[in-house]
Order: structure tokens, then C-alpha cells, then sequence
């Protein structure tokens, strides 16, 4: 089973946490389609005949496709891949693209998942990320989406600055209440050359305080777990039956391949990624040459892939899959190499699989760095 992930490089207007791959104008969306379809046509037969079991509509901000520009797209899946008969297709979208009419429209197109990126209900907090839309934006389009579709995440964003802890459980609450299955939820980052990283520099904007990003992620671990979500990954959290399929993919080592500019792709053993620019990108397909980087992982990447993967996730890290895989200096490594944590109470070891701890998870990308195999 693999995945297809589709990257729609184009914003009303850019938020300033962001270093996604984009642009703010439209003007090359048209062309922009017609190269997408044909890259789909052009790597057809990558994938090895693998079934596809999701298709994901990232960016960017996929919402700005009309749904037949987003049908298009999936019908060219079809044509050029065998596709399950119930696949998970999920479309990014921002709450002011999802006008009653457009959500219904979405409702008899194949999407059947939305990933709403509603990231704060307060006004303070949309307006210091630049967001387009404004809170009774999203609680309209929560109040409506929600009536057309079963399977709905939500994005927040905690660590917010000025972002208190009450109303950091406010945000949570409020996304409760519309009774979505699924949240995906992150610390605000300061990338470096985006627009929050100059403001933070020129003190128009405080700058993150990790500290309290660390005490609203465990505030978020205990109001969800306390409603029956499963905290199934780092920043994801789903009501049983409800995990997102695309992503679970991702960590569980799953083909997948990306299409557009900016999108990567990985069939297990090499790891490719297509240019990061619109025009280059739309010349090239129009050529008929793929405008792509690739990479063959070693085993020291696998390995080290693996660890950052797992330990993220409630399936941890297997020692007899790192033995079986890479062998048993690698198992050995990570024995040794993991005890400390194991005595720090941030990993514990459960019928042969290396997990985080409750205490150890929001540090679990620190932990997955010093467990990787560096000579």
C-alpha cells in the first residue's frame, strides 16, 4: 500500500511562521494544474504497481482549487494508479475558503477528510500569525463542515506568545465542543527568514518562550487523553478509527509519492524531492523532464529514520526490526546508547520496543538525535 501527496503551492496571503513552499500570487494556477496532471501521467509506473490506499491534498493552501480542478487531480490518480476502494483522501483548507456552498460541494466530490487549519479561536493570536481568516470564521466553518463530514482534524498551534495557558485550554475546548475526531496540533517555530523570525528580531513581536510551549504541550496531552483520544503521535491526537492514514503512513516507513514543486517522495530505499520553484517547476513538466533530486538512503540513514520516526509514535522503536534490518551493532548501539534516558524516566522499554515516556515525549526529537548513529 503507498500514498499519493499533491502540494498546491499557493496562499491568499502568507502567514508569518511559515517556510513551506508557496506563492501568494494566482496567476500560474492554471498551468499550474495542467503540470501536476502531467507529472502524475509522467511517474505513473514509480510506485512499482503498489496500491494506493490515501491521497493528500497539501501546501500551501489546497482550499484555493475550485473542486473541479481538485476532482481533476483525483481522477488522474485513478487513470494512472490502482486505487483502493475506499481510499483516505484529505484536503488542507483554511476556514475562510469553507463557505457553506463550498463545503457541500467538497461533500459530493471523493474528499471525504478535511484538515482544517484553524490554529487559534482568538482574534490577538490570528492576527499576530497573519492568518486570513478570523475566529468567527472558524467556528462557522466548524459549525458547518462538521454536519457534512464524519472524519474532521483540526490544527492549533500552542507556544503562542501572549497566548495564556487558560486561554490556550479555551482553544482546545472550543475545538472539542464541535465533536471533531481528530487534532493535529504544534509549537509555533521560528524559522529562520520568515517573516515572525525579523519580527521577533526587531522586537515588534515577543519571541517563543519555550518553557511555556513545553507546559501548553502537556496541557493538551491531558485534555485530550482525558476525553479518549490517543495521543498516536507527537503532535497528532485521533478518537479510535479516526488516525490519519496519510500520515501514519509516513512514520510507519510507507511508499509515497510527491507531486508538484517543493513535494518530496520515498519508495523505501531512495528518497527523491522536486524543485522549489513554480516556474522552473512548470517549464520542466511542460518539457517532459521531471525537475527532481534523488538520494539512495545508506543503512546508517534508515536506521536513523527509524529512530526519529518511531519514537514519535505510540509503535516505538523495534529491536528485533533494527536486528533484523541493520543488523547487530545497531541494536547494540541503541541498547547502550539509550539507557540513560531509560533511567531519566523519558523512554521505557515494553516487550522489546523502545517508547517515550509521558514525561520524555515532548523531548522526543531531542532524545531520536543522540540515538542516531553518527560514524
Amino acid at each position: 500500500m503507498a500514498g499519493i501527496y499533491i502540494h498546491i503551492p499557493f496562499c491568499k496571503q502568507a502567514c508569518f511562521y511559515c517556510d513551506f513552499h508557496f506563492s501568494t500570487s494566482l496567476k500560474k494556477k492554471s498551468a499550474m494544474i495542467s503540470s501536476l496532471v502531467k507529472e502524475i501521467e509522467i511517474r505513473k509506473d514509480e510506485l512499482q504497481n503498489e496500491i494506493i490506499e490515501t491521497i493528500y491534498f497539501g501546501g500551501g493552501t489546497p482550499s484555493v482549487l475550485s473542486v473541479d480542478e481538485i476532482q481533476l487531480l483525483i481522477d488522474t490518480v485513478y487513470k494512472n494508479h490502482s486505487v483502493i476502494n475506499d481510499p483516505e483522501i484529505t484536503l488542507e483548507a483554511n476556514p475562510d475558503d469553507l463557505s457553506e456552498e463550498k463545503i457541500i460541494e467538497l461533500s459530493k466530490s471523493p474528499i471525504n477528510r478535511l484538515s482544517i487549519g484553524v490554529q487559534s479561536f482568538f482574534e490577538k493570536d490570528l492576527k499576530l500569525m497573519n492568518r486570513a481568516h478570523n475566529s468567527e470564521e472558524a467556528k462557522k466553518c466548524l459549525q458547518i463542515a462538521t454536519q457534512y463530514f464524519k472524519n474532521i482534524t483540526v490544527d492549533l498551534i500552542y507556544g503562542i506568545p501572549d497566548c495564556t495557558n487558560e486561554e490556550w485550554k479555551e482553544n482546545i475546548q472550543t475545538a472539542l465542543s464541535f465533536g471533531v475526531p481528530h487534532i493535529s496540533s504544534y509549537a509555533l517555530t521560528v524559522e529562520e527568514k520568515t517573516a515572525l523570525d525579523t519580527l521577533i528580531k526587531k522586537g515588534k513581536i515577543k519571541n517563543v518562550d519555550d518553557e511555556k510551549a513545553e507546559e501548553q504541550f502537556h496541557i493538551l496531552v491531558k485534555e485530550l487523553t482525558e476525553v479518549n483520544f490517543v495521543h498516536y503521535e507527537l503532535s497528532n491526537f485521533g478518537k479510535e478509527g479516526f488516525f490519519s492514514k496519510n500520515n501514519s503512513s509516513y512514520w510507519l516507513g510507507k511508499s509515497y509519492l510527491g507531486i508538484g514543486p517543493s513535494a518530496h517522495s520515498f519508495n523505501g530505499k531512495q528518497r527523491s524531492w522536486n524543485i522549489s520553484n513554480n516556474t522552473k517547476y512548470i517549464k520542466s513538466i511542460q518539457e517532459n523532464s521531471l525537475p527532481i533530486e534523488r538520494e539512495t538512503l545508506t543503512k546508517k540513514d534508515g536506521y536513523n529514520e527509524y529512530i526519529m520516526t518511531g519514537l514519535r509514535t505510540i509503535w516505538g522503536v523495534s529491536f528485533d526490526k533494527i536486528e533484523r534490518d541493520f543488523g547487530e551493532k545497531y541494536k547494540n548501539y541503541l541498547e547502550n546508547q539509550s539507557q540513560k534516558y531509560i533511567q531519566q524516566d523519558l523512554l521505557y522499554l515494553e516487550n522489546g520496543i523502545l517508547k517515550t515516556t509521558s514525561k520524555g515525549k515532548f523531548l522526543s526529537d531531542g532524545i531520536s538525535s543522540d540515538l542516531f548513529m553518527i560514524n
